[in-house]
């Protein structure tokens, strides 16, 4: 079998495991998701337990959670037992992973844990194992197969036990009514907080920098105003001030190719009406919303009277570590 072969193997089984933990779904994700949504209106946190891949796992489901405004904490199964059992409180929510439902160290945590007034949730891939029986909400994520050629290695059953805790976390952020502008605050660094952080006047070219126009001048008198700009392209403005269309330096070059005269043309017989634009308030990740949209390279940017006070030029985007 060549790589390419078994690498396509390996995702058509964990796609199948994936459907499979979809299709087990039921009313007792409701209940998984209420129990935590319930803790954190009483300020605690949810601890994920878990040991080997599992663990590893659990780090991810943690921190997804956490990143999302669900405080959530990792428990070391050994540690607990030497200390770490410190971080768990009354009230607290414990979500417990083990796909076998018979992990050794989970199972000597519980009678520690069930000390504390805390409702746990395991997420397992046997729904009669001695975890689940003990625990309060069981959520199956029993796959048919590893992709592990001995069925052995956690792969599918990894795969599966991440995506529901993406599941999870979702539901528990839609319920809590969680915003983009929370999502910056958990996330002030990175290209993810400056494009929610950040607004449009915040990375614009204004003052000097962004050419503007009247539809009244000649296109020859306008490439002056976008050469002191040193910019592609001039808002050009009605008798009003208010944005009426823009002119590129891709229209010049199309409409030199099959015009002659065009310099001496007036911007209101040449220039592209209704331009695309964006309000300097608005965030700067709706500017990239709109050049990932459109093929353009310069987007005009108007206050609330329709007035162009800058200009975002695709090129400064990786200067803002927007992109």
């Amino acid at each position: 079998m060549s790589h390419l072969k078994r690498a396509r193997e390996v995702f058509d089984i964990e796609l199948a495991g994936l459907k499979a933990a979809r299709a087990q779904l039921n009313a007792s994700f409701d209940r998984a998701v209420d129990l935590i949504l319930n803790a954190l209106r009483q300020h605690r946190k949810i601890v994920v337990v878990g040991v080997g891949k599992s663990g590893n796992v659990g780090h991810k489901i943690a921190a997804t959670l956490t990143s999302t405004g669900s405080t959530s904490v990792v428990l070391h199964s050994v540690d607990a037992l030497h200390g770490d059992l410190g971080i768990v409180g009354d009230g607290d929510v414990v979500v417990a992973l083990s796909y076998s439902g018979e992990t050794e160290e989970v199972l000597n945590l519980l009678p520690a844990l069930k000390r504390f007034s805390v409702k746990i949730i395991s997420v397992t891939g046997a729904p009669r194992s001695s975890l689940a029986r003990h625990s309060d909400v069981v959520l199956n994520v029993k796959v048919p197969r590893e992709a592990c050629p001995f069925n052995l290695a956690p792969t599918a059953s990894t795969t599966a036990m991440l995506a529901l805790g993406d599941a999870l976390a979702m539901a528990v952020l839609q319920a809590r009514g969680f915003k983009k502008s929370d999502f910056a605050k958990y996330h002030p660094s990175g290209a993810i907080g400056r494009a929610l952080l950040l607004r449009v006047a915040d990375i614009m070219r204004c003052g000097s920098r962004n050419a503007v126009a009247p539809e009244t001048v000649t296109v020859r008198q306008a490439l002056l105003v976008m050469t002191r700009a040193r910019s592609g392209s001039v808002s050009v403005v009605n008798a009003r001030g208010k944005l009426a269309g823009v002119f590129t330096d891709g229209d010049l070059r199309r409409r030199i190719a099959s015009e002659d005269n065009v310099l001496a043309q007036p911007l209101a017989r040449v220039m592209t009406r209704n331009p695309i634009a964006v309000r300097d308030d608005a965030l700067a990740v709706e500017a990239l919303k709109i050049f990932d949209q459109r093929n353009i390279d310069d987007l005009i940017v108007v206050n609330a009277r329709k007035e162009p006070v800058g200009l975002v030029d695709s090129q400064d985007l990786p200067k803002w570590k927007l992109i």
